[in-house]
């Protein structure tokens, strides 16, 4: 996976059109935003006419959608991958801190600016689909979250689920400040926290 949230082809292989579309959106999207970012600007970037967007998405709406679901998709690899190491529930709930910190680690071409998905969610108005998308996300992490408690808890359902919300909102204020600091520091010192809260579990 790269920075974008769009799987690369082979090297030597030119990429369809539609998978250039949504990662230039992407790169644009997330060190730009999207309400900056206009379709010249992305048709440009991917080495795309105009109408081969509209080909592949029907709106700029539709491309921003395909974005967030693409960024979400990319956050599940990373978690899956973390998970894959994983040798207990413990260590399944601290897999979560640990793909958000893998993903304030990409060589973003402006650097670490925070969540991509509520970056764009907060220039979004409400009711908007998108929105629903990156609400989805944060739900399903935060259940992510509660099934490791509930696996490391199982006499107590209840203090599993108060625990993964309270993970939950410790996971997106460090996500917040290391977004506005431009760094993985907080995310750090998130799940160091994490960790000791488990430990006392």
């Amino acid at each position: 996976m790269s920075e974008t949230g769009v799987r690369t082809t082979e090297p030597g292989r030119r990429r369809p059109a539609r998978e250039r579309l949504l990662a230039a959106a992407a790169r644009r999207f997330y060190a730009d935003g999207v309400t900056a970012t206009g379709i010249d600007t992305i048709t440009a970037e991917a080495g795309v006419a105009k109408m081969s967007l509209y080909n592949n998405f029907s709106s700029k709406a539709d491309l921003v959608r395909a974005y967030l679901d693409a960024r979400h998709e990319e956050w599940l690899a990373m978690y899956r991958s973390r998970l894959e190491r994983a040798g207990s529930p413990r260590d399944g709930v601290l897999a979560v801190f640990d793909a958000y910190a893998d993903h304030a680690a990409f060589a973003y071409e402006r650097g670490f600016r925070g969540c991509g998905l509520l970056n764009a969610a907060a220039e979004l108005p409400a009711g908007d689909e998108g929105r629903t998308v990156v609400r989805r996300h944060k739900e399903e992490v935060e259940r992510l979250i509660s099934g490791h408690l509930e696996e490391l808890l199982p006499e107590r359902p209840d203090d599993a689920r108060t625990m993964a919300e309270h993970l939950a909102f410790l996971l997106e204020g460090a996500m917040a400040r290391a977004g506005l600091e431009g760094d993985d520091c907080r995310l750090r010192h998130a799940r160091a926290m994490a960790a000791a809260l488990l430990d006392r579990l």
